[in-house]
């Protein structure tokens, strides 16, 4: 399953995950979004989000592994992909058909955006 995984650029932005080539993905206390990090699986498909400033679809990555031994404070390592030819901003988001139902816009404050293979395809293209 893809995911859509929201970041504030000024703490740490695609950039900076392009920069580092891998990273942890902690810092989330939603009791929502730790289940997603923690049912996360190797070599599955994510999207970053720059929320705040920006607010826009910016870049590819992907689960290099995945250790939910403590069920608080998964430790999820993601490596850089491709940035986007072109970002995809909220408001395009928020206008197309495929994210009618998303739990994107049920809850806007959620971290970790479960996504459809269809919503991943919208936003890669």
């Amino acid at each position: 399953m893809p995911f859509l995984l929201k970041t504030e650029p000024e703490k740490y932005s695609f950039d900076d995950l392009l920069r580092d080539g891998e990273t942890v993905w902690d810092g989330i206390s939603n009791n929502q979004a730790l289940l997603l990090l923690r049912g996360m699986k190797k070599g599955e498909k994510l999207v970053i989000y720059h929320s705040n400033t920006g607010k826009a679809v910016v870049g590819t990555a992907a689960v290099v592994s995945v250790d939910a031994a403590d069920p608080k404070n998964p430790k999820v390592v993601i490596k850089a992909g491709k940035r986007l030819k072109r970002e995809k901003p909220l408001a395009e988001l928020r206008d197309a058909a495929v994210f009618a139902d998303s739990i994107l816009f049920r809850q806007f404050r959620l971290s970790v955006v479960p996504l459809t293979d269809e919503q991943y395809d919208f936003l890669r293209a």
